[in-house]
This record gives C-alpha cells, sequence and structure tokens, in this order.
C-alpha cells in the first residue's frame, strides 16, 4: 500500500476496529513474498531498440490490477492487510511523451485477524487519479517505467498538492459516494456480530516502478505514501483516527498491467473477465 492506492487505499482504515480484537484470535503470518512470479520470456521477441520504439511498445490500454500491503500492531498482535485494486490503465503519447491514465472499478480488503470490510464500488470509482507524464528509460537492458505520484483527493475538497486536512470538521468534507454520509464509507464486520462504518477522507499518493515484459504486460511494485483522516464512524470505538504504513516489501506490493482491447471499457466486462487477466488474489 510503502503504504494503499487504491481503493486499496481507502479500506485501510479497518486498522483502529482491530484494537477490539485483543485476545480473540490468531492473526496469521504474510504470505512467502513475492506473491507472484514475472512471466516466462519470449525468445523471439524483440526488445525495444530505443526509447521511441519503448514508447510505442508501452502505449495502449491495459486491465490494471495492484495490490498494496499494510502493517500496523494491536494488543491481539500485528494487523495484516493487503487492499487489491481494479481498474483500467491508458498509456497514451502525446507530445512525444507518455501519459497515463487511470481509473479504478473495484477493491476488495483481505486481512490476517477474524474481521471484513467492504468498500462499495460506488466510492471506489470516485477516486480520480490525476493523469501524469511517465519517465520511460532503459535500465539493463530492459525498458522500464516509473508513474510519479500525482495526489488526489477524495472524500474532501481543496489543494491536493498540500498535506491532507486532520480536522473532522473541515467543511471541505464533502460525500464522494453519494450515501448521505461524510467522506466515503467503509463497512465493517467483525465475527459477523459487530457491523459499524467508518468514515474517512484521503489524500492518495502512489507512485508506480514497472519493467515491459515480452507478453507486453507492465508489471512491478506500487509505492503509496497516501494521508488519510476518519471523519467519523457509526460507533464510538471505531472514531479514532488510524494511518497504517504500508509494508516495506516490494514482492508483497504488485501492480500488473495486462493489454486488453479497447471494447473492453467498462467496470462489468473488466470483473467479468478477471480470472482470465490476472492470479489469484492473495490469501492470509
Amino acid at each position: 500500500m510503502v503504504k494503499v492506492s487504491a481503493p486499496k487505499l481507502t479500506l485501510d482504515a479497518v486498522f483502529l476496529v482491530s484494537f477490539m480484537l485483543a485476545g480473540c484470535s490468531s492473526p496469521k503470518p504474510w504470505p512467502e513474498s513475492p506473491l507472484y512470479e514475472a512471466p516466462a520470456e519470449n525468445p523471439d521477441w524483440e526488445a525495444p531498440a530505443n526509447q521511441e520504439e519503448a514508447l510505442a511498445a508501452m502505449a495502449g490500454h491495459y486491465a490494471h490490477y495492484d495490490v498494496v500491503a499494510y502493517q500496523g500492531e494491536t494488543p491481539n498482535g500485528p494487523l495484516s492487510t493487503f487492499i487489491i485494486s481494479y481498474g483500467f490503465t491508458d498509456l497514451v503519447i502525446e507530445d512525444g511523451e507518455l501519459v497515463e491514465y487511470d481509473s479504478f472499478c473495484h477493491a476488495e480488503h483481505k486481512a490476517n485477524q477474524n474481521m471484513t470490510t467492504s468498500f462499495p464500488d460506488e466510492a471506489t470509482q470516485a477516486i480520480l487519479p490525476r493523469s501524469a507524464v511517465v519517465d520511460v528509460y532503459e535500465e539493463d537492458g530492459v525498458w522500464k517505467l516509473w508513474r510519479p505520484a500525482t495526489p488526489t483527493l477524495i472524500g474532501i475538497g481543496g489543494d491536493p498538492d498540500v498535506p491532507l486536512s486532520m480536522d473532522p470538521d473541515d467543511p471541505l468534507i464533502r460525500d464522494d459516494d453519494n450515501d448521505g454520509k461524510p467522506g466515503v464509507t467503509v463497512f465493517v464486520n467483525l465475527f459477523g456480530l459487530i457491523r459499524g462504518e467508518i468514515y474517512i477522507a484521503r489524500r492518495e499518493i502512489f507512485q508506480n516502478d514497472m519493467t515491459l515484459y515480452s507478453d507486453g504486460s507492465l508489471r512491478g511494485t506500487v509505492i503509496d505514501d497516501s494521508e488519510q483522516l476518519v471523519v467519523g464512524a457509526s460507533l464510538g470505538i471505531l472514531n479514532a483516527p488510524n494511518n497504517p504504513d504500508q509494508l516495506d516489501d516490494p514482492g508483497l506490493n504488485p501492480i500488473i498491467l495486462i493489454p486488453i482491447p479497447d471494447d473492453i471499457d467498462t467496470c462489468e466486462e473488466l470483473m467479468a473477465y478477471r480470472d482470465a487477466l490476472f492470479p489469484p488474489e492473495p490469501e492470509f
């Protein structure tokens, strides 16, 4: 999640509810890193010979999958979480530069303790990252792509290039998922017994470090430095500040971009092709 992207991002609010779990479950360890292996290289593939060819090879319409791992401490032991995000990435050549456009569709949350959360697709799709001119360069014989951070606000208005407000009464807080609650809503369920809602605002700050492979995919690592404000909650015990750190392990924070036809352009279509495009989601 290094710290959450998307949407993967908003769900880390559930860190704070783990303080209710002391003595109730045994936290599970992280899975082995890396989560996924690089694809086999095609020996007949001819890598781009120069930057112009590299830009042309990378330009296109992609299905986007990323995982961000967060680590926090609770009275019940470490709370480990994966935020898994799905969406689209388009890489477009503009004035001799490669520009990245991202949109999100759906997010999943996995935790190593006995809890579930959900983040509605309406909230995930409200995350609208700014476009970014990416850096394309050759390193050790392979072509790389670096997407710089373009801070993006969700659940609050204002200037995305300044630190996030930490005032839950900030007048710029807005209902971006249109559910009548401030900020955007995370739904929490503990042991099937305790249900609640957490209302948050975030400043999404993510970067991507990727490599071009012979199958046309771009794969690498998400680096996330997002900031989060808990605006309120349906239960008093949930209404507490939190902003857990991203686990510093690139192998547990992967991003995978798979080239797809231009006419696959809705979230419903993307999720219908999920198993054909991407590896299984990580599990604890």
